[in-house]
């Protein structure tokens, strides 16, 4: 039997396991109606402050002209607008709007909201290893992003 075999079937099921919850939460946060690429746009923007329109593109793995219509529409609705680069005067920059910035403080409590939910079902061994393991994932993840 291929020693392999374990290692990709578990994590396969971490896989589907993630997904789920992933799912679950992001359908939790209803505050402001927004599609998930306009949500992680927004929240991109809350958590990392203004950005160039190409930044927000690639760092939501979308188009440029794809990320120039969501901005448009995010714009419409007042939860972005664009200003001067500072530094470049050519430049334009994205970012959140106050009323885009409450958006997103509301949707990120709703789907923490929607996580302690989740967490309250655990036994306290598995709420251990819950709150151990992910962020230890999450740091796993932050040091190949900064490494490429």
């Amino acid at each position: 039997m291929d020693s392999a075999a374990p290692a990709d079937t578990s994590a396969e099921h971490l896989m589907l396991a993630v997904e789920e919850i992933v799912r679950h939460v992001r359908r939790s946060a209803t505050t402001g109606g927004l599609s998930t690429a306009a949500s992680s746009a927004l929240s991109r923007l809350g958590r990392e402050g203004p950005q160039r329109l190409t930044e927000l593109a690639r760092a939501e793995n979308a188009s440029q002209p794809n990320m120039t219509q969501l901005v448009t529409r995010l714009e419409r609705a007042g939860l972005v607008r664009r200003t001067a680069d500072r530094t470049d005067g050519r430049g334009v920059l994205v970012e959140a709007t106050r009323v885009g910035l409450d958006v997103f403080r509301r949707r990120r409590a709703e789907r923490a909201d929607a996580l302690a939910g989740l967490l309250d079902e655990l036994t306290e061994p598995e709420r251990h290893a819950v709150t151990v393991a992910l962020p230890a994932l999450a740091r796993v993840i932050r040091d190949h992003q900064a490494g490429s």
